[in-house]
C-alpha cells in the first residue's frame, strides 16, 4: 500500500475545505485533498446545491409563455448541467494547479487518529497528516415512512437536478425551505405540485404572517399545500405513486409520478469511522466541534454541514476562516464571532431572512415596533413596477428603546441582495431610523427601507 504524507489533509472538497487547501498551498504547505468522486469537485453548493437549483429557477422564471414545458426543462437541465461541469473543471485547476497540492479521488476512513486510508476500488493508499479537516458535507434525510424507500419514484434534491424528465406531478413530503423551493421551481415550470407538511403551517419557523403571504404567492401559482399531514404509507402503482396521509382526522391519498423526500439533510459522516480516529458525534450524528471548530482531537477539525452548523456554503466559508486563523493566525476567530446570519428561500419572489423573527424577539422579553408593509403599497419602490415584480411583503423588527434593528423579513424582488444590507446594519449597529433615512440609488429595491420603517405601526 501506497502511503503519503502531508502537513494538511481535507477530507470532501467543500467550500470550506477546499478554501483552506488552496490557502495553505499557495503558502507552499503539502496538502492532499481527498474527494470520494469527481463528480463532487468543488463541494455540494456547485454540484447539487446552491448553483443548479438556483439555475433551473432562473431558467424556470425566463421561460416563454409560448415554450413547450417540457422540452423547457430538459434544455434547462442540460444547460445548468453544462454550468457545474463548468465550475467543478475550475474547481478542480484551482487546487490540481498548485505544486503543493495533491488531489486523490477516492473513499477516505480513519486507521486511527494519525493515519486515514482511501480505497478506489482495489487501490489504497495511506496518509498521514499535521492537521485533519473533515468537510464531507451532509445527505438527504429520507423519512422512515412505509413504502418511501422501496419505492422507485421516490426522489431526492440530488435526483431532480439531474432529471430532464419534467414529472407531471410531484408530491412534496415537507413544506421546509428546500421543500417549498423545488415546489416553486417545479410548478413554475409546469408541474403539479402537492406539498405535504406535518406542521399546521409551511415555514414554521417563519412569522405567521410571512409564511402565510409566501403560502399565498405559490398557491396563486398553482401549489398545492396539506398542513397537519402525517404520511403513513407510499406505495407504487402502474401510473406512479400513491401516498397516504391522515390529515383533519381522516385519511386522504395523493398521485404522482415522483415523490421528493424533503425532509432535511444529515451529517455525511459514515464511510468515516471516526470512532477509530476517537472523533465525537452529536446526538444528531454531526461530527463535535467547539467554537474553534476543532474536534475531540485538537489536531483534527470538521467544518461545513457535516459540524452540525447552519447549512450554508458561506458558513462553510467562514469555517475555513476560523480554522485558517487557529493554523496560521492568532487562533481568536471563532463561531461566536457570527452576527446576522441572513438566508434565503429561492421561491419567486424570494424570502430572505436575517436576525429574529416577531414571535422569537417578543418570546425573548424584548419591547418591539414592527415595520410591515406589502410590496405593491409601496409607492417609494418603483422597481418592483419595473420588472412586473409587485408580491409579496417587507418586515422589520425594531427594538422599541434602542431603534436597533432585531430582524427582518423580506418576501420580495431583489430579497437575496437587500438582506445583505440589513445584515451589515445590524452588525455595524446602524438604527432602523438611519437605514429609513438614508439616501438610496433610484429606482432600486433598497429604496423601499425609507417607506417600509416609516411604517412602524405596533
Amino acid at each position: 500500500m501506497d502511503t503519503l504524507h502531508a502537513d494538511l489533509l481535507v477530507i470532501g472538497f467543500g467550500k470550506g475545505g477546499k478554501t483552506l487547501a488552496a490557502t495553505l498551498g499557495r503558502l507552499g504547505r503539502r496538502v492532499v485533498m481527498v474527494e470520494q468522486s469527481a463528480l463532487m469537485y468543488g463541494g455540494t453548493c456547485i454540484n447539487i446545491g446552491c448553483v443548479p437549483t438556483k439555475a433551473l429557477i432562473h431558467r424556470a422564471e425566463a421561460r416563454p409563455e409560448d415554450a413547450d414545458p417540457v422540452a423547457w426543462y430538459a434544455e434547462s437541465v442540460a444547460a445548468t448541467a453544462g454550468l457545474t461541469a463548468e465550475m467543478r473543471a475550475g474547481n478542480f485547476r484551482m487546487l490540481d494547479s498548485l505544486d503543493a497540492v495533491t488531489v486523490v479521488t477516492g473513499t477516505a476512513a480513519f486507521l486511527d487518529e494519525k493515519r486515514v486510508e482511501v480505497t478506489a476500488g482495489g487501490d489504497r493508499l495511506e496518509i498521514t497528516a499535521d492537521t485533519v479537516v473533515i468537510d464531507t458535507g451532509a445527505e438527504p434525510v429520507i423519512p422512515d415512512v412505509p413504502g418511501l424507500r422501496g419505492s422507485a419514484h421516490l426522489v431526492t434534491g440530488t435526483d431532480l437536478i439531474g432529471e430532464p424528465a419534467l414529472p407531471g406531478r410531484l408530491a412534496v413530503v415537507g413544506g421546509g425551505y428546500q421543500g417549498i423551493e423545488f415546489a416553486a421551481m417545479l410548478s413554475r415550470s409546469g408541474t403539479e405540485v402537492t406539498v405535504l407538511e406535518s406542521a399546521e403551517r409551511i415555514l414554521p419557523r417563519e412569522d405567521e404572517d410571512v409564511a402565510r403571504a409566501a403560502a399565498d404567492i405559490l398557491r396563486a401559482e398553482g401549489v398545492t399545500f396539506v398542513t397537519g399531514a402525517g404520511v403513513t404509507r407510499v406505495e407504487d402503482t402502474a401510473g406512479g405513486v400513491r401516498v397516504r396521509y391522515t390529515a383533519g382526522g381522516t385519511e386522504h391519498t395523493v398521485e404522482a409520478d415522483k415523490v421528493l423526500a424533503a425532509t432535511g439533510r444529515a451529517p455525511r459522516t459514515a464511510e468515516l469511522r471516526l470512532d477509530a480516529a476517537g472523533v465525537r458525534t452529536t446526538a444528531r450524528g454531526a461530527v463535535e466541534v467547539d467554537e474553534h471548530l476543532r474536534t475531540s482531537r485538537p489536531h483534527i477539525y470538521a467544518v461545513g454541514d457535516v459540524n452540525g452548523g447552519p447549512q450554508f456554503t458561506y458558513i462553510s466559508l467562514d469555517d475555513h476562516r476560523i480554522v485558517a486563523d487557529q493554523l496560521l493566525g492568532e487562533g481568536r476567530r471563532s463561531t461566536a464571532d457570527r452576527v446576522a446570519v441572513p438566508y434565503t428561500l429561492f421561491m419567486t419572489p424570494p424570502l430572505a431572512r436575517v436576525g429574529m423573527t416577531e414571535d422569537e424577539a417578543r418570546a425573548a422579553g424584548r419591547a418591539v415596533r414592527v415595520a410591515a408593509k406589502p410590496v405593491a403599497e409601496m409607492a417609494a419602490m418603483p422597481r418592483a413596477r419595473i420588472v412586473g415584480e409587485t408580491r409579496g411583503l417587507m418586515k422589520f423588527v425594531v427594538d422599541a428603546a434602542t431603534d436597533e434593528i432585531l430582524g427582518a423579513a423580506l418576501l420580495s424582488v431583489d430579497a437575496q441582495e437587500l438582506v445583505n444590507t440589513v445584515a451589515l446594519a445590524m452588525r455595524t449597529g446602524t438604527t432602523a431610523s438611519t437605514l429609513r433615512d438614508a439616501i438610496w440609488t433610484h429606482p432600486s429595491s433598497t429604496e423601499a427601507f425609507n417607506e417600509v420603517l416609516a411604517a412602524v405601526v405596533r
